[in-house]
C-alpha cells in the first residue's frame, strides 16, 4: 500500500553554487559513491540536483520533513546495471526511518540544463 508521495524540483545553478561556495555542503549532503558517480558525469550538477531533488522528495513522501536521527548523506541514490535508479537508507537515517514504519522506496529523477525533478513514492 501506498503510504506517501514526494515531488520535488530544484535549480541546477543553486546546487551548482553551494557546492562551489560552501565548504562541506557536497559532503554532508551526498553519499561518497553519489559523489564519484557526479563528479564522473558530463554535466555533474545536473547529477547533483537530481539526487538533491530526490532526498527532498523522500522527506515530503515520508510525512516527517527533515528530523533529528536522519541525514541527508545517509539518503543514496544509486543505480542498478540497467540505470534505473534506486533509493537506499543507511545508518540512523535507515533506523528512524524503520521505526516510522517506511517500508518500499520508488524513485524516479529526471534533469535538463537548468532543472531537476525528483519523485519518490513510499510504501508502508
Amino acid at each position: 500500500m501506498i503510504t506517501g508521495i514526494g515531488i520535488d524540483m530544484v535549480e541546477v545553478t543553486r546546487i551548482a553554487d553551494k557546492i562551489g561556495r560552501e565548504q562541506g555542503f557536497r559532503e554532508l549532503v551526498f553519499s561518497p559513491a553519489e559523489i564519484k558517480y557526479c563528479e564522473a558525469a558530463t554535466h555533474k550538477y545536473e547529477h547533483y540536483a537530481a539526487r538533491f531533488a530526490a532526498k527532498e522528495a523522500f522527506f515530503k513522501a515520508a510525512g516527517t520533513g527533515w528530523i533529528n536521527g536522519t541525514a541527508f548523506n545517509e539518503i543514496e541514490v544509486i543505480h542498478t546495471e540497467d540505470g534505473k535508479p534506486l533509493m537506499v537508507l543507511s545508518g540512523a537515517t535507515a533506523v528512524t526511518m524503520q521505526q516510522k514504519g517506511i517500508g518500499a522506496i520508488a524513485v524516479s529523477l529526471s534533469h535538463v540544463k537548468t532543472m531537476a525533478t525528483a519523485v519518490v513514492i513510499i510504501e508502508g
